[in-house]
This record gives structure tokens, C-alpha cells and sequence, in this order.
């Protein structure tokens, strides 16, 4: 199995305008994804999501947005350490790229940086393998969360 890159596509029955807010802005983003998400929509801003309680088995994973480009992509890198900036080598790239595709939008979503953050092999199959389980968990909650906000008057 190759531990390199996560790629998930969906259709989702709302515009790219709309699923660009859900991916892009915190208030959204913590409606499907963390419990809790600190940062601003804009190039180069740091900031934090949260899952859990991180006092008892939670976690803080710092997180710096790269390329906010409506409604076509957003990124973000996110696990670098919190005092360092984030790069390659020390952090996740998930892309999120927006077409549209009839009345709704075709979301790919992509995470890369696994091998590039130097690992042993049983710690990057773990992590690897959690993240496949949480974008799997996470990504059918933002197709529900986006049914919702379109069924509201």
C-alpha cells in the first residue's frame, strides 16, 4: 500500500459558492469536521482546530491556511508543531478543489506530506491509516451538514 496521498471525491447538490464556504470558514468547518476551529480564511493565517477535549483524550492541531482561491480550491497545512511555521516536512497539505458539475459541485479533496514528515514505518502506516478513517468519517458529515444549510428557508 502506498502511504502517500489521500484522494476523496464527492458530489455534493449545492453550488461551489456554498461548498467553498463550508470547507473555507470556521463557523462551517466546525459544523462536520473539529469541535472546535480558530483561524481566518485568508493566506498565511495560523491558527488551531480542536477535537475533543484536549484535557483528557482530545487533541490541538495547529493549522496555517495556503491558498483561498473562491469557489475553486482551498488549502491548508495542519500538525506542524505550533512554534514552527508550516512547510513541507512538517505538516499535511490538504487541498480542497471545487467544479461544478451540474446543479451542484464535484469536491476533491487531497492530503499529501506523510512520508515527507520522516516517520518509522509503524508510526506513518498509524497515522496514515487514522487519517483514511477520519476523512471517510468526516467528508459524508459535510454532505449532510451542506443537505441541511440547503434546507433551510
Amino acid at each position: 500500500m502506498e502511504l502517500r496521498t489521500i484522494e476523496r471525491e464527492l458530489y455534493i447538490a449545492a453550488s461551489p459558492e456554498i461548498v467553498f464556504d463550508v470547507i473555507s470558514s470556521p463557523e462551517h468547518v466546525r459544523e462536520w469536521w473539529p469541535d472546535e476551529a480558530h483561524y481566518e480564511a485568508v493566506p498565511g493565517a495560523r491558527g488551531e482546530i480542536v477535537f475533543g477535549d484536549p484535557e483528557v483524550d482530545g487533541g490541538v492541531a495547529a493549522f496555517t491556511v495556503l491558498e483561498v482561491e473562491p469557489p475553486r480550491t482551498f488549502s491548508f497545512r495542519w500538525t506542524h508543531p505550533a512554534d514552527e511555521a508550516a512547510a513541507a516536512g512538517n505538516s499535511l497539505l490538504v487541498t480542497f478543489d471545487l467544479t461544478p458539475s451540474g446543479p451542484g459541485t464535484l469536491l476533491r479533496m487531497t492530503e499529501t506530506g506523510f512520508r515527507e514528515l520522516g516517520w518509522e514505518a509503524a508510526v506513518l502506516e498509524q497515522q496514515y491509516r487514522e487519517h483514511v478513517t477520519g476523512w471517510d468519517y468526516y467528508l459524508p458529515r459535510l454532505t449532510a451538514y451542506v443537505g441541511r444549510l440547503d434546507a433551510k428557508p
